[in-house]
């Protein structure tokens, strides 16, 4: 077996390969700030964290005329959605890897294409072998998805086309609560502003109420039955065949600390397959040159705008007054101080309440719900090197360019739900999964600029591990080779050989996805997307408008609504919602 060569989740370690693929959009450092000309300086609006949701509502606000700065702590731009050469000549998607939910209007409106995003779409979009050595292709092709369902059940081939134009149904009613900003009911406005806030509300409402009509009564109620059932119900209730509904299923459970059995688990599963690539709906893309290619686009457009997008800088503290509760900027960790009556925040809801807000300037209730949210995780993410692909038993030998099983996501650990479900169940009693369910990934099939010739990028997202063990610690080394063994023991029974493929590789569980990206117990939402942490609930009651308790204080990130993925909406709404506060 080839060495593994493993890589250490340490940013002294990593940063010599990945700073030299960072942004090369308009990027200041500490530097920048300390010039007199910015030191003292009185920004319009400053946006703590450089994600891909920061960097759209800079974008967005710098368009409009205002001075604006982001602030990265990291050494790159992009949060979770960024590309690292971790091991020289291969650039890993590190945290988020696959496209589909950034909002078409973010693409449109900041030119997205013109800044260098180029979407790789998938076709076919999903694998998944059986031990037995049956496989289920499906995408984008009716003709291909019938032919692979009629082996497995010709009733279930029949039905998925049905189904498959019923979640379009909902994904289009979906489509119009996504790009606004909710109707919180606030009283930090003029009374003009208060009454155009009601009005706007009312013609809401009116809105909504108009696109419940034309979906139906019948498809409503479909619709309110996939929003509260567990997946497996609605799954079941659609198709008898094990292996399509365990492929289903994993789009239910992605991400999240569910089994396919958890009540609202349906609404995940309509989560990741509203979005689209290129016009077409439900279609998830590589991105060329890995998802940091797309934060690297935004900031290009908030640079060209005239942001200014600062990395190596760490927020301590927003600094608020405590009688009128009026935001007046941030305290960096330098001691120094930046000025604005405007400050965007897009790390997670407990991150800005619990560590950045100073104390005493929030009401006991407003921080009881906010430490009772629900951040927990099950999610590994592990990126490797291997100098060639994953030859599967169940499908014929194939060259090193990849055959149709290589393009879209593999799925492996789980040929049924129930399957599903003891894993989630390890997990829930304090262990990792002893049979992970596995998302594979493997982009450098069809993007050719982030590995040598002949050798390969995989992503793994891994579930389930739980945040704290209940033996073992993830920091010790022998915990972590213990777990990412038994990842890959687990995909050599469906590719044999695949161990000694590996080059090298970098694992991310939950406290590293915690310490890496700031997502608070490594949840790759900034909070559960249960059905009491949605739209008018996200991320709590009476903040779900991105205005916050504190005067001049916003939320921009995937803690806000409309929630989690590489979507871009929450950036862009906060954005909006801050513009409009000026105006009044």
């Amino acid at each position: 077996m080839t060495p593994i060569m493993k890589i250490l989740n340490k940013e002294a370690i990593l940063r010599p390969f990945s700073a030299s693929f960072t942004t090369d959009a308009k990027v200041g450092g500490t530097n920048f700030l300390a010039k007199s000309c910015h030191r003292n300086r009185k920004w319009d609006a400053l946006v703590i964290g450089g994600g891909h949701n920061g960097l759209t509502a800079a974008a967005y606000l710098a368009k409009s005329g205002l001075q604006v700065a982001v602030l990265e702590r990291r050494h790159l731009l992009g949060g979770a959605a960024v590309t690292e050469e971790l091991i020289p000549g291969f650039k890993f998607s590190r945290g988020s890897y696959l496209q589909s939910l950034l909002r078409p209007c973010v693409i449109r409106e900041l030119d997205l294409e013109r800044h260098g995003l180029k979407l790789l779409a998938r076709n076919p979009s999903s694998f998944t072998p059986a031990l037995d050595g049956n496989y289920l292709l499906l995408g984008p092709d009716a003709v291909l998805n019938h032919t692979e369902i009629s082996k497995f059940s010709k009733r279930d081939a029949e039905a998925y086309s049905r189904y498959e134009q019923q979640l379009e149904k909902f994904s289009d009613f979906m489509d119009s609560l996504l790009d606004i900003s909710p109707p919180e009911v606030t009283n930090q406005m003029s009374a003009m502003g208060r009454k155009m806030d009601k009005l706007q509300r009312l013609a809401f409402w009116a809105r909504l109420m108009q696109k419940s009509i034309s979906l139906g009564q019948k498809d409503m109620i479909e619709f309110i039955n996939l929003l509260l059932a567990p997946a497996s119900k609605v799954l079941n209730e659609w198709f008898e065949s094990e292996i399509l509904k365990a492929t289903l299923a994993t789009d239910a459970v992605i991400g999240a600390m569910g089994s396919v059995h958890t009540p609202g688990s349906g609404y995940v599963l309509l989560h990741h397959v509203m979005g689209e690539t290129n016009g077409v709906r439900g279609i998830w893309s590589y991105v060329e040159g890995g998802m940091g290619a797309v934060s690297n686009a935004i900031a290009k457009a908030a640079s060209e705008a005239g942001a200014s997008l600062v990395t190596n800088v760490e927020v301590r503290q927003l600094m608020v007054d405590e009688q009128t509760k009026v935001v007046s900027g941030v305290l960096l960790s330098d001691g120094t101080q930046i000025n604005a009556p405007v400050v965007l925040s897009n790390a997670t809801p407990w991150v800005t309440f619990m560590k950045l807000t100073p104390a005493n300037v929030l009401s006991e209730g407003f921080l009881n719900a906010v430490k009772g949210l629900d951040y927990s995780s099950g999610t590994t993410k592990i990126n490797l090197a291997v100098d060639r692909l994953p030859q599967f038993r169940s499908c014929k030998p194939c060259s090193t360019e990849g055959g149709p099983e290589h393009r879209g996501t593999i799925h492996l650990g789980a040929d049924s739900m129930e399957e599903i479900d003891m894993a989630y169940r390890d997990a829930l009693n304090g262990h990792p999964s002893r049979r992970p369910l596995i998302e594979m990934t493997i982009p450098s099939v069809l993007d050719k600029t982030i590995s040598p010739p002949g050798k390969h990028v995989i992503n793994l997202f891994i579930q389930y591990t739980p945040y704290k063990l209940q033996s073992g610690d993830w920091q010790d080394p022998t915990t972590r080779d213990a777990f990412s063994k038994q990842c890959f023991n687990l995909i050599d029974e469906y590719a044999p050989g695949f161990s000694s493929s590996i080059i090298g590789y970098d694992m991310l569980t939950p406290p590293d996805l915690e310490k890496t990206f700031g997502l608070t117990g490594g949840n790759i939402f900034h909070g559960a997307m249960g059905l009491d942490s949605l739209f008018l609930l996200r991320p709590v009651k009476g903040c779900s408008g991105y205005k916050t308790p504190l005067k001049g204080l916003y939320l921009c990130g995937a803690g806000s609504h409309p929630g989690g993925g590489v979507m871009g909406a929450p950036g862009r709404n906060a954005a909006k919602v801050v513009l409009q506060d000026k105006s009044t």
